[in-house]
């Protein structure tokens, strides 16, 4: 497979014909130039055509695009330092890294991680070494570049070190994972967030409107628009296609919700993540798993995820509830959520629905405990009543000159001289010794650990 290079004077194209709008390695269709796609050939697909062309039409990433700083610094020419843009799909990577060549007047140079290899690299960093002696220089665009191997990665080092090539990397994925640390270290890391849907509405207003768009020849309707928020998950990309999937099967100027959810082939749930439904459906989520209905919790789980609801926030949710009311009685639980978390964070949608229902069956199947939010609850009391006395004198803090003379870590028993690791000594204040907090149910592994727990007490309180 021809890898997927893009070398263009920056006076004749703006953008690539990959990254915000496209699939990483699109190939360009018969009969289309590159700089047609880009400048607004009336047969690109919409999403492409309404490429932002200027650094005033890009939407969303306020938080790296304000006044003085290092991303509008190097859109705006008097940047130099070479970044990592780092962020889910459809949130405006490949936009960012065209608008920075364009406005410094550079050669802009593409290469997609998914094709090229080490060869392609030195191909371009010898291209740019070249223009660079003569006075032009190369801004090097690569796309996912956390698929490139640790080889490929270091084959940019003394490039990017010496400005031979100033690189803009995009990233779905986590770069202080995926990118080897010379680069990372040589490199400004900016994390790109997932449009809102206030950004994602104006992204749709504009391409009903805008004539590289749909030219104001059709009208979407304000549920029609709703919905299309709705399913664009932050994504601009996924919003256009299903904006244009509706134009081409509309029979009149008008787009419905009933021709979009047609279009796009997904129904329009009722859930308003700003309102009532947005509350009661995770609530009913939690409320399943805590009652251990599975298939209730699997399908409140698959309409938070149809209808576009952050997947972050479901795994957070997830998180709370494995200690909230699961505990002890499956340590195992939190494990879980967490890994599922981190699965949201790694890999992103929508991979990651697999994991959160992965989780979810977990949770609800799971024994259950509040005896965590009993123990913790009941221990918070006793310091809001002023039940926290003096730390007793042997269990302080002795790793500091004077401590001996005040008494602290004196006659201390070190736990590990026992033969079986406990002994009797006094941890808490005077007046909450034998004090219990934690009380183990019957239930999953709390069954087991409850008289583990009793014959610590007895032992430790002698």
């Amino acid at each position: 497979m021809r890898p997927w290079v893009l070398s263009v004077p920056v006076g004749s194209v703006a953008f690539v014909s990959d990254g915000l709008f496209d699939a990483p390695d699109a190939a360009v269709p018969a009969g289309h130039s590159i700089t047609a796609i880009v400048r607004g050939d009336p047969d690109a697909p919409l999403a492409a055509r309404m490429r932002p062309a200027t650094l005033a039409e890009v939407v969303g990433q306020q938080h790296l695009l304000g006044p003085g700083s290092p991303l509008r610094r190097l859109i705006e020419g008097s940047g130099a330092a070479s970044i990592l843009l780092y962020g889910p799909p459809g949130t405006g990577k490949t936009t960012l890294a065209a608008l920075v060549s364009q406005a410094t007047g550079r050669r802009f140079e593409a290469l997609s991680a998914l094709s090229a290899g080490v060869k392609e690299v030195r191909g371009v960093i010898d291209g740019a070494r070249r223009r660079l002696s003569v006075g032009e220089q190369t801004v090097l665009f690569i796309d996912e570049v956390h698929r490139f191997s640790k080889t490929q990665q270091d084959a940019l080092l003394a490039a990017v070190e010496n400005r031979i090539v100033l690189l803009v990397g995009a990233t779905t994925e986590n770069p202080s994972f995926s990118v080897v640390a010379p680069l990372l270290s040589r490199s400004l890391v900016l994390h790109l967030r997932p449009l809102s849907e206030a950004d994602i509405r104006q992204v749709l207003t504009r391409a009903i409107a805008d004539p590289r768009g749909l030219r104001g020849e059709y009208t979407l309707t304000e549920a029609a628009l709703d919905h299309l928020v709705r399913i664009a998950g932050g994504d601009a990309r996924r919003a256009l296609t299903a904006l244009e999937a509706a134009a081409e099967s509309a029979r009149d100027a008008t787009l419905g919700i009933d021709l979009v959810e047609a279009s796009v082939d997904r129904a329009a749930v009722r859930y308003d993540r700003a309102g009532d439904q947005h509350y009661d459906v995770i609530s009913a989520f939690i409320k399943s798993i805590r009652g251990s209905d599975v298939d209730a919790a699997v399908h409140y789980l698959a309409r938070m995820l149809s209808a576009g609801e952050d997947p972050r926030f479901i795994a957070r949710r997830l998180m709370v509830h494995a200690s909230e009311d699961i505990g002890m009685a499956d340590p195992t639980a939190l494990q879980a959520a967490t890994a599922a978390a981190q699965v949201v964070q790694l890999v992103g949608m929508p991979e990651a629905r697999l994991a959160l229902t992965q989780a979810t069956i977990h949770l609800a199947t799971a024994p259950k405990s509040a005896a965590v939010v009993v123990a913790i609850g009941a221990a918070l009391a006793d310091v809001a009543a002023g039940k926290a006395g003096a730390v007793p004198p042997h269990v302080r803090d002795g790793h500091y000159a004077g401590a001996a003379a005040l008494g602290n870590a004196q006659g201390y028993r070190y736990p590990h001289d026992d033969a079986d690791g406990v002994l009797a000594q006094q941890y808490p204040p005077d007046e909450l010794i034998g004090v219990d907090y934690y009380h183990p149910t019957d239930h999953g592994h709390e069954r087991a650990i409850g008289p583990r727990v009793d014959k610590l007490r007895r032992i430790i309180r002698g």
